[in-house]
């Protein structure tokens, strides 16, 4: 589980840092107005907003603001449409990465994700490509600072809800799961009163490869900083070794 353990980490920490320049809200913003255009504005009917309203939450998105966001892509017929597209491709060494985004201007997205590829000397190749070195896992993070009971407690409560690993890191805990059952295991710890400082359907990497030249590191930060200041990108996963 060290692979999971170290993503997690690494995954956790990017998504604070997102949250502190305000792009998680964009991103999770999107993510609202699709899954209510999808499957309407009742989580109670609608799976799929339940987990970007937990994901919101986790993330310190105030109540009010998710309201808002549902109110108005139920409620604006003439909202923009967001359509999901995915790019895969290689960075340097042949570092795998994969882009998923959101957008209103197909044309205007892949230029810009061709252009964060070409800038730090990768290039963006076909689907499929790189996607099979990853596993697509439901994934909860929760904190030890939040959670004050037994890790046996949450891993049983976990496994019985259907989670298929669980992993104790150095700060947290991580809970794996198949992504057709992480609604009903995200919703079990909600239930429980478990609190989660993430909550998403993810793509871990099977393998990390490690950089040692600089040169290739300097170029591959400057891919990832480019897609992450892209308001289109929502997620972008990779296999280096940070």
């Amino acid at each position: 589980m060290s692979g999971h353990s170290k993503f997690a980490n690494i995954k956790h920490k990017k998504e604070k840092n997102d949250a502190a320049k305000g792009k998680i809200f964009t991103i999770i913003g999107r993510e609202l107005a699709v899954a209510v255009k999808e499957g309407g504005p009742d989580p109670a009917n609608n799976s799929r907003l339940r987990d970007v309203i937990a994901k919101a939450k986790a993330n310190n998105m105030p109540n009010d603001t998710i309201d808002r966001g549902i109110k108005k892509a139920a409620g604006d017929a003439s909202a923009v449409n967001y359509e999901y597209v995915s790019y895969e491709g290689y960075g340097p060494s042949g570092i795998a990465i994969i882009v998923d985004a959101l957008t209103d201007n197909k044309n205007r997205t892949a230029a810009n994700v061709r252009n964060a590829f070409t800038k730090g000397s990768g290039s963006v190749g076909t689907q499929g490509c790189v996607s099979y070195m990853f596993d697509k896992k439901g994934q909860i993070i929760v904190a030890k600072e939040e959670y004050d009971k037994d890790a046996d407690e949450l891993m049983m409560l976990a496994l019985d809800a259907g989670a298929d690993d669980f992993n104790e890191e150095e700060d947290s805990f991580e809970i794996l799961t198949d992504p057709d059952v992480f609604g009903e295991v995200r919703q079990a710890l909600e239930d429980a009163g478990v609190a989660m400082v993430d909550a998403e359907v993810t793509m871990i990497p099977q393998n990390w490869v490690e950089l040692t030249d600089e040169e290739d590191i300097k170029k591959l930060q400057r891919t990832l900083d480019l897609l992450d200041e892209d308001d289109d990108v929502q997620q972008v996963y990779h296999n280096w070794d940070e």
